[in-house]
C-alpha cells in the first residue's frame, strides 16, 4: 500500500449487505482501505450503506506509540466515526504503517516494553475516536520494504506484538477486529509465524496487488486473479527474465497466493482477497501480444487511478483493452505511443468477488475507494456480486 502515491485517495472495507435495512451481515466482507484529504473530505457523500469496514489510513509508530503525523487528521477520522449513527452496522477500523509509514515497526517490537507502550497507545486510541479495530500494515517484518530498519527477529517479534494486541483489545470491552496486511508474494511468509499469529487475528488481508512493479524489466498484470503460470508465457520477454532472475514463484496471482496461504494450514474465512482501483502503466512496449509480456523502456508515471482510466484510457485516446483469460485481467495498450497499462476493471473485480465467495473466503478489500469511477464503478460490481450470491 503506497502511502504517497495515493493523497487524495480512500480506502475501505465494504459491506456486501445492506445498512440501510439493517440486515445482518451475510457472507463475504467487503473491506478496503480510506485515506482522507481535506480537498476531497465528504464522509457524507461515501457508499457507506454497501460497508462492513472503513479502515482509516495512516497512523504511524512514533515514540513506540501509535499516533498520527498531524492533529488535523485525527479530526476527519472523528467526522467519519459520526457517520455511524446513519450505519449502525459499519465498523470504522484504524490502520497503522503503510508503505511510507512502517519505519517504526522493528525497533518498537523489540522488546517487552516498547512494545506494551504502543499496545497501551493503541487501546487508548481506539477509545478516544470510538473505534471497532486495528489493522497493522508492516511492511515488511525480517524485510528491507522502503529502506525501514528490519532484523530476523522481526518474525517472532511480530508474533508477539499481535498476541499482545489481541489480548489488550479483547479488554476494551466490545469485540474489536484486529487484521494484519501481507504481501501477494510467497517471499514474505518466510518471515511470519503464520500459524501463531492467525490464532490472534480476524482476518488477515492479501495485497495482492502490485504484483508488478514499475522497474520490472518487462511488462505483466500487477493485480491478476488467475493462476498464471510459466507455460503461459513461453516465447514471451517475460518467460526469459524470469528463468534469468531464477525466482521460481514467478509468476504472481492471487489464485496462487491465496492456495499457498490455505495450504499452509490458513482458514479461508481468515483470508481477505485484495483489489486495485488504480492501474500501472510502462512506456517504450514492442506490440508483440498486444505489449503483454513484451519488454519496456520505464514506467508510465501518468495518474492510472480506474476512474481516470475507463474515462480517458478505455477504448480511447490511442488505447485499446484487451482480456487476458488466464490471468482473469484487462489490460490496455496503445500502439501508437507504445503504451501498456495493466488494471482492475469491473469484469476483474467481479471475478475476485466471486471467487472469494466461492472459496469461501472471509471477504475482498481494495486499495482504494478514491480511484474508483462515480458510477457504476468498482464498489458498484463487487457489491452486485455479493447481493446476487445471497438470493
Amino acid at each position: 500500500m503506497k502511502k504517497y502515491l495515493f493523497l487524495a485517495s480512500l480506502i475501505f472495507a465494504v459491506s456486501l449487505y445492506s445498512c440501510k435495512n439493517s440486515v445482518p451481515d451475510k457472507g463475504v466482507k467487503i473491506m478496503a482501505y480510506y485515506f482522507p484529504h481535506w480537498g476531497n473530505f465528504h464522509p457524507e457523500a461515501l457508499p457507506l450503506d454497501k460497508l462492513t469496514h472503513i479502515i482509516f489510513s495512516f497512523t504511524e509508530v512514533i515514540d513506540n506509540e501509535m499516533k498520527f503525523t498531524d492533529d488535523s487528521t485525527g479530526l476527519m477520522l472523528k467526522q467519519l466515526v459520526a457517520e455511524k449513527k446513519n450505519h449502525p452496522n459499519l465498523k470504522v477500523m484504524i490502520a497503522c504503517g503503510g508503505w511510507g509509514g512502517s519505519g517504526g515497526f522493528s525497533e518498537m517490537s523489540r522488546t517487552v516494553e516498547t512494545r506494551r507502550k504502543f499496545v497501551e497507545s493503541v487501546v487508548s486510541f481506539i477509545k478516544d475516536y470510538d473505534l471497532d479495530g486495528l489493522d497493522i500494515d508492516w511492511e515488511y517484518p525480517g524485510m528491507v520494504g522502503i529502506g525501514n530498519p528490519y532484523i530476523p527477529e522481526d518474525k517472532e517479534n511480530f508474533t508477539s506484538l499481535m498476541k499482545e494486541l489481541r489480548e489488550s483489545m479483547d479488554k476494551i470491552g466490545k469485540d474489536q477486529v484486529l487484521t494484519f496486511a501481507v504481501a501477494g508474494w510467497e517471499e514474505f511468509f518466510n518471515h511470519v509465524e503464520l500459524d501463531k499469529v492467525m490464532p490472534y487475528v480476524t482476518y488477515m488481508n492479501v495485497m495482492s496487488y502490485d504484483l508488478a512493479g514499475g522497474d520490472d524489466s518487462f511488462t505483466s498484470h500487477h493485480t491478476n486473479l488467475g493462476w498464471v503460470k510459466m507455460e503461459d508465457l513461453e516465447g514471451t520477454t517475460a518467460a526469459v527474465k524470469i528463468r534469468e532472475e531464477g525466482d521460481s514463484t514467478k509468476p504472481y496471482s492471487a489464485e496462487k497466493i491465496i492456495s499457498y496461504c490455505i495450504n499452509k494450514g490458513v482458514n479461508p474465512g481468515q483470508i481477505v482477497i485484495g483489489g486495485a482501483f488504480y492501474g500501472k502503466g510502462w512506456i517504450g512496449v514492442p506490440p508483440q501480444n498486444n505489449g503483454l509480456y513484451q519488454s519496456n523502456r520505464g514506467q508510465w508515471k501518468e495518474r492510472n487511478n480506474y476512474s481516470t482510466i475507463r474515462e480517458k484510457r478505455e477504448d480511447a485516446n490511442g488505447f485499446v483493452r484487451h482480456w487476458d483469460p488466464v490471468a482473469k485481467a484487462p489490460f490496455l495498450y496503445n500502439a501508437a505511443d507504445s503504451i501498456f497499462v495493466s488494471y482492475e476493471d469491473t469484469v476483474s473485480i467481479r471475478y475476485k468477488t466471486e471467487y472469494a465467495i466461492n472459496t469461501g473466503l472471509g471477504g475482498i478489500m481494495f486499495w482504494s475507494l478514491g480511484g474508483d469511477a462515480p458510477k457504476d464503478g468498482l464498489v458498484d460490481a463487487i457489491y452486485k456480486a455479493k447481493m446476487k450470491s445471497l438470493k
